[in-house]
């Protein structure tokens, strides 16, 4: 956490505008069980990062939930070749990409999990998802890269994601989260929270990635999914206000 502050300056600016948590934890390592817990309330007891063939996981993530309920899901994933790429490549991480491993869900994740270059459009046409994930490759989210590189490419996403008019109107809440930390601090992970109703908040309340996966389905007006539904609440801790519509 200390590192992204001070290696990721645009970054962190933005959670002192906007919203940052200071007890924000990851719940484990590696990569891949937090990742799971975010998009499906738990780790399902996995602990390692092997790919969808190893972890074929049955029920529902946030996303399908979303869209067994009327709602609209997208994750966009940078550097992955084609719609719900279920194997590494090059920079691209599975691992990294949670809806891969929903069994039950892959028709709808070869529908509306798709490469990154996607975003724009739905960006500036404002048809950004009701649960949506934006997933960095593995440079530009400072695993391979610098803390640099990742801040520059959050300025160009999370910017670009603030240029179109579903966050001008409220609708669009954006986290900012990590993983897993680096060993060093206890797995506390620099955690922020963007949205026009949310100034300058800092949020003391232990959160955790059972957190965000509450989130998704506050948001969507649903039921927290397994062990999400104990968890923290984000909407109160940071006083979000989503407008509806």
């Amino acid at each position: 956490m200390t590192e992204m502050r001070s290696g990721m300056p645009w970054t962190y600016r933005l959670g002192q505008h906007y919203g940052y948590a200071t007890d924000f934890q990851a719940l484990t390592h590696p990569s891949l069980p937090n990742y799971l817990a975010i998009a499906g309330g738990s780790t399902l007891g996995v602990t390692d990062d092997e790919d969808p063939s190893a972890h074929q996981l049955s029920g529902s993530s946030v996303f399908g939930q979303a869209l067994a309920h009327g709602h609209t899901a997208r994750v966009y994933a940078d550097a992955m070749p084609g719609p719900c790429t279920l194997t590494n490549a090059e920079k691209y991480a599975v691992r990294h990409n949670p809806w891969t491993y929903f069994v039950d869900e892959r028709a709808a994740c070869q529908a509306n999990d798709v490469p990154l270059d996607s975003l724009a459009g739905d960006v500036s046409s404002g048809h950004l998802p009701d649960a949506g994930m934006v997933v960095p490759d593995v440079c530009h989210d400072a695993h391979n890269c610098s803390l640099a590189t990742a801040d520059a490419w959050m300025q160009q996403e999370v910017g670009l994601a603030m240029s179109g008019p579903d966050f001008r109107a409220g609708r669009l809440a954006i986290v900012v989260t990590a993983d897993e930390d680096d060993r060093s601090q206890d797995n506390v992970v620099l955690t922020i929270l963007v949205h026009p109703t949310v100034q300058g908040v800092v949020a003391s309340t232990p959160l955790s990635h059972l957190s965000l996966s509450r989130l998704y389905s506050e948001v969507l007006g649903l039921s927290p999914l397994r062990e999400a539904a104990t968890a923290s609440s984000m909407t109160s801790a940071f006083g979000l206000r989503l407008a509806r519509g």
